[in-house]
């Protein structure tokens, strides 16, 4: 009942006030991006959702497009704006994902919405993060973020579908507040953010 039916309402209406409550946050934030960003403070990307179905992330833009001599963007810590790390560390960047949330494209609380590129890569059992809707927070998200590693975040958000629950749903949430305040696993040691899954890793 919880998992098909009374958690999409929470999501909705936590988006919904959040969205709210956060306006003035996210109307300053997006302009400093804009100017920061040469007027593009948003950033789209095709991500998996529930049953690998592929919808648009919704997030703040904290790197910018710059390029090398032969047109190759620049490496992530090159393009990660002063102000775009300071989002990225606050974990303001997520806020526009309440919109994909509305949208019923994630939920509140799941595993993270990942590359289409990596679909291949999931043996079977990594493919069951893709039974629940994706997450702007997640278990894995607490417990280690973008300092664990890629087979440790699966086996988390596994673990996540296999125990989904009210309960569970409540201790990540208030796990995620104590993370943000801490700024902890942000990104993995020698990287702007993580390294990419290549199927291994």
């Amino acid at each position: 009942m919880y998992k098909n039916y009374i958690k999409r309402f929470f999501d909705f209406v936590i988006a919904f006030v959040g969205l709210i409550i956060l306006s003035p946050l996210f109307i300053v934030v997006t302009i400093g991006l804009y100017i920061a960003n040469d007027g593009k403070p948003f950033f789209f990307q095709a991500r998996p959702g529930l049953n690998e179905k592929i919808f648009k992330i919704i997030k703040f833009k904290t790197m910018n497009d710059k390029k090398d001599a032969q047109g190759n963007l620049l490496p992530d810590a090159e393009r990660l704006t002063p102000i775009g790390a300071f989002v990225r560390k606050t974990s303001l960047d997520e806020i526009p994902q309440l919109i994909n949330v509305l949208k019923g494209d994630m939920a509140i609380i799941g595993p993270r919405p990942l590359l289409p590129q990596y679909l291949p890569l999931y043996n079977e059992k990594q493919k069951r993060r893709h039974n629940v809707r994706p997450g702007i927070t997640g278990w894995a998200q607490v417990n280690g973020r973008n300092a664990i590693s890629w087979t440790k975040k699966f086996e988390l958000d596994v673990e996540y579908v296999d125990n989904l629950s009210f309960m569970m749903d409540v201790k990540v949430f208030f796990m995620t507040f104590k993370k943000v305040f801490k700024s902890e696993g942000i990104s993995q040691v020698g990287q702007a953010t993580a390294e990419a899954f290549n199927g291994k890793n």
